[in-house]
């Protein structure tokens, strides 16, 4: 096959002045709550075929988000938000309407934390998601977190939170108590060798130090504490300790990355077909490479991805073979925070988040983005502008934790993720114009290499020409990838032929999947794709489209007839 580069103009031709080059005005910095769309709940479908209500078409249809078809329609293709969110399901969002409701908001994908909650409750709330995408013709994702073998707290006897204050005194310990038999001021630790490996003088951090306590006393398995940083307890947080200003770690590192219980975590997500698994305390590749491995062995033909967190030094120790292997990354702020120096954590978050790119994974920044609106129904500004931040190194998706599963103001943060991401992606797109980052090759192959230079083009060609979208016909989701990548200012409209691909692609920078069938007929594909479009007012005569395909090793400049 010829390493060389077709440019197709088609349909109508391109000069120079059809395109002005539009004056740039620095903007004021705003950051306004977005109104409320107006979504379309019904599934749509294309007048091609007829359906009857809840059903699919899928030989004729044309399937995307609801969301994301009101947000085209209403803001127009260069005012879409590029940035994904990960919403974390919990008591306050996990019934039907409450998922909903997230989902209208703008949740790309919903995460279930295997650290709280039962099997069943959990099995629930994915059927609900995927009910939600079925009847309403929504694509979130579902991704599965595993609690991983790290030290924790036990689940605060079910409640929520509780306030630890400062000089007060709280017991650490291995015991199980049942309910009613719990002892006043009194947390069980999940490692029993706790008790031995702390010593008096010890500093015990909670979820990396929203509260501290400091060992006083030792009696058998219990340590005696006394809280010095006061602040909120909830279910399950991790706990490092200290000692003489080091982490001590000896133990932690000798614990498995995936426990007995995360298998059987991991053997019912792969029951309940989710569309992620995102792994705790990643230590090196291999551990990756062995659930890959497990994954293809159990469910052949499976797409799960599997995320790598990024929250303990070992992480750091390896972390571009890490990333190699896996299929996404998630810079888990909040624990990497108790592992190493806090003024450390912005700049390997930086660093994650441009070798991700690098490598072609998605990269997920989570971990306390919106803290305060668990309890208050406004951010402060120090949190707009840690957001503002993630979105400006162009992560491919934020998170929100505790924020949604268990805050007073789940749609509040909502939100507010959505508009930060809104205004700071228009800033940096009215300042740079338009991304220029040298990107490496990531290829294995001569093939795959020429396919990655055209994505690195149709980008610069899409950029140069102001065109109004790129359009990529993908059959595994890899061209689209490559295209988001390059983080180019128009959308990118991926074409895949499944439902499991256009959820996975949901957690990609600036792509819009979409479910269609297509043929290798690139002529046939684009005629009916237009019309299909312009049926549903998604696009209009005159669009300047940018077209390349997993089938064509080609890329086409067209203006929509």
């Amino acid at each position: 096959m010829s390493g060389s580069l077709r440019c197709s103009i088609s349909l109508s031709p391109l000069h120079s002045n059809e395109f002005p080059r539009i004056p740039v005005t620095k903007p004021r910095i705003h950051v306004p709550v977005p109104k409320p769309m107006t979504v379309a709940l019904s599934k749509v479908v294309s007048p091609l075929r007829v359906a009857a209500p809840g059903v699919m078409i899928e030989a004729a249809g044309l399937e995307v988000d609801r969301v994301t078809e009101a947000e085209l329609k209403e803001n127009g293709f260069r005012s879409t938000r590029k940035t994904k969110i990960v919403c974390t399901i919990g008591p306050r969002t996990c019934e039907f309407e409450e998922i909903e409701a997230l989902t209208v908001g703008g949740m790309n994908v919903a995460r279930v934390n295997m650290c709280h909650g039962t099997r069943e409750w959990h099995r629930d709330v994915i059927r609900r998601v995927r009910q939600l995408n079925e009847e309403k013709g929504f694509a979130v994702a579902v991704m599965m977190d595993t609690e991983g073998s790290e030290i924790h707290m036990d689940d605060l006897n079910d409640v929520e939170s509780t306030k630890a204050e400062d000089g007060q005194i709280w017991t650490f310990t291995v015991r199980a108590f049942d309910q009613p038999s719990r002892p006043e001021r009194t947390i069980t630790v999940n490692y029993d060798g706790f008790a031995e490996d702390v010593k008096v003088g010890d500093e015990l951090l909670v979820d990396g130090g929203m509260v501290t306590f400091v060992v006083i006393e030792k009696i058998g398995p219990d340590v005696i504490c006394r809280c010095t940083d006061p602040g909120l307890l909830l279910p399950r947080a991790n706990l490092t300790f200290w000692r003489n200003g080091s982490l001590v770690r000896e133990r932690n590192a000798m614990l498995p990355t995936i426990s007995s219980k995360d298998w059987l975590d991991i053997d019912f997500g792969i029951e309940e077909g989710v569309d992620f698994i995102a792994v705790s305390f990643v230590k090196s590749a291999e551990v990756i490479k062995t659930l890959k491995s497990y994954i293809i062995d159990r469910s052949p033909g499976s797409q799960i991805g599997i995320i790598a967190k990024i929250e303990s030094i070992d992480s750091l120790k390896n972390l571009e073979e890490i990333i190699q292997v896996s299929d996404g990354t998630m810079v888990a702020r909040g624990d990497l925070g108790a592992q190493i120096p806090l003024e450390q954590v912005p700049l390997v978050q930086h660093e994650v988040i441009q070798l991700c790119r690098q490598l072609n994974k998605p990269v997920i920044v989570a971990s306390q983005l919106l803290e305060s609106m668990i309890e208050y129904p406004i951010p402060t500004r120090a949190e707009v502008a840690d957001v503002s931040e993630a979105v400006g190194q162009q992560a491919d998706a934020l998170m929100l934790s505790s924020e949604s599963a268990m805050g007073q103001y789940p749609e509040k943060a909502l939100a507010v993720l959505r508009s930060v991401s809104l205004r700071i992606e228009k800033c940096r797109r009215e300042e740079t114009h338009w991304d220029v980052t040298d990107l490496r090759i990531v290829s294995s192959s001569k093939l795959d290499e020429i396919s990655e230079e055209i994505c690195n083009t149709t980008s610069r060609m899409a950029n140069k020409l102001k065109a109004d979208a790129i359009f990529v016909y993908t059959k595994t989701g890899q061209t689209a990838s490559l295209l988001s990548r390059n983080r180019p200012d128009c959308p990118i409209f991926a074409f895949a032929p499944s439902t499991s691909i256009q959820r996975c692609l949901n957690l990609k920078w600036g792509l819009i999947p979409f479910r269609l069938d297509f043929s290798d007929d690139m002529e046939s594909n684009l005629n009916r794709t237009f019309s299909l479009l312009k049926a549903r007012a998604m696009m209009k005569s005159g669009d300047l489209i940018i077209v390349v395909s997993d089938a064509m090793q080609s890329i086409q400049a067209i203006k929509v007839p």
